[in-house]
């Protein structure tokens, strides 16, 4: 994949899955070394060694999975007559093809799982994880997010400096349902819409370029650009969908090179995390202020 491979230089990073050690008067035994988690860094571990963990299959899938747990726990409690009322579309489409195909819904959630291990798998990443890595990985998130928000500010700076309208505050998330099923919505979008347009469009878009003997480097910008117009054009496919303005579908463009960029340089779980970060503060927690500040005056 993009996401980069931890580095093959320090000896304790990749370790093979059987390791020879010295048994008392019996020659050679062998041990399985199956998944290693360290409470905090070991002496030699470094930024770099951050740098590389945080992009492993398996760091993201260990950051993803609470993620999984509280989307699809809270659309059943907030929705549970009719659950796709909450879900976003990302995830109604991806379900909806898994029902055509005679698969159950709650395979998508396996099946996001199986990618993230297959992909572990196959590129013989170590085991080890490390406690501290997915702090740093919720760290950078929403740091992330925050950058993201000061991107936001600026497409709505430029938007009323050219006379082009827009609206006031942080206008990206919709913000018409009640505080928890936005919020459940809000991280089933960080989850699903990366696992749609992200983990998958991105390496099929890279293939096809690569196929025409493009260059990867550009083969990757084009990947990232084209996915983020789809990922923009998808918010308005669909009955519920919102109706087009070059407002909003400019800034959900760019929203989509950014989450590619954070994906192609930080990985999958960083991207996910990021999303559903700054679609919670825009959408749920800023929101809400705005709102309490209306209702006083």
């Amino acid at each position: 994949m993009f996401s980069g491979r931890p580095r093959a230089s320090s000896a304790d990073h990749r370790q093979r899955p059987f390791e020879p050690i010295k048994a008392s008067g019996a020659g050679l035994a062998t041990r399985r070394t199956f998944l290693k988690i360290t409470m905090a860094d070991e002496p030699e571990a470094n930024a770099a060694d951050y740098w590389d963990d945080a992009r492993s299959p398996l760091s993201s899938l260990c950051f993803l999975l609470p993620w999984i747990v509280v989307y699809e726990v809270g659309v059943l409690a907030v929705s549970r007559d009719d659950p796709d009322a909450v879900r976003n579309g990302a995830d109604f489409w991806m379900r909806s093809l898994l029902t055509s195909a005679g698969a159950g819904q709650l395979l998508l959630p396996l099946l996001v799982v199986g990618i993230l291990v297959g992909w572990h798998l196959v590129g013989r990443y170590s085991w080890r994880l490390r406690l501290a890595t997915l702090g740093g990985m919720l760290a950078e998130s929403l740091l992330l997010a925050v950058s993201l928000m000061a991107i936001g500010r600026l497409h709505d700076y430029a938007f009323f400096w050219y006379g082009s309208g827009s609206s006031a505050g942080l206008p990206h998330v919709q913000s018409i349902s009640p505080q928890l099923t936005r919020a459940v919505s809000f991280v089933g979008a960080g989850v699903y819409e990366e696992v749609m347009f992200r983990l998958c469009l991105i390496p099929a878009a890279m293939l096809v370029f690569r196929l025409f003997e493009f260059p990867r480097t550009l083969a990757a910008v084009m990947a990232a650009i084209s996915t983020s117009f789809l990922f923009a054009i998808a918010h308005h496919i669909g009955p519920s969908a919102d109706a087009f303005n070059l407002f909003t579908f400019s800034f959900r463009a760019a929203a989509g090179v950014f989450f590619a960029t954070v994906f192609l340089l930080r990985g999958f779980g960083i991207t996910v995390g990021c999303h559903a970060a700054y679609d919670l503060l825009v959408g749920v927690i800023l929101a809400t202020t705005l709102d309490s500040g209306a209702g006083g005056t």
